[in-house]
């Protein structure tokens, strides 16, 4: 498994959603699709430690790329460790997604190392994307 060898970023935001909201967003294969640009029917998830998890995103324009992966660690509501199959890479590359529940809202910081900065840049940019998709997704309706 793959951490990077130190370009890593940290993103940290509050959802105004309970912990469990937010952890079903994460792992329920429909509601994942519908905030993560995935293909709808593309996402299958087997959620535990060794479980492997795919998904086709479809960029703006129209492409599609199929991604895999396994669930390294998983603490139901509060950690969510993913190794990302890599292309060219030995080993997946991993990245963490931690929840922290206040009353209704969840604080969540996802985490990742990379081997370049260019890499790290360009996974912080999804990243970002990502957390912007699922505030909206969490926002839209309360019975996500």
């Amino acid at each position: 498994m793959s951490t990077g060898t130190g370009f890593t970023y940290t993103l940290t935001r509050t959802l105004d959603a309970p912990a469990d909201r937010v952890w079903q967003a994460w792992t329920t294969p429909d509601r994942y699709a519908r905030w993560a640009y995935a293909a709808p029917g593309s996402v299958e998830m087997d959620v535990r430690p060794g479980g492997v998890w795919k998904a086709t995103v479809v960029t703006p324009d129209g492409g599609e790329f199929p991604l895999t992966g396994s669930y390294l660690e998983v603490e139901r509501n509060r950690l969510l460790v993913v190794g990302m199959d890599v292309p060219g890479k030995p080993a997946p590359q991993a990245m963490s997604v931690e929840l922290a529940e206040d009353g209704t809202r969840t604080r969540i910081v996802v985490r990742q190392s990379c081997d370049t900065a260019e890499e790290r840049d360009t996974a912080e940019q999804g990243s970002t994307m990502l957390l912007d998709s699922l505030t909206a997704f969490l926002a839209g309706d309360a019975a996500n």
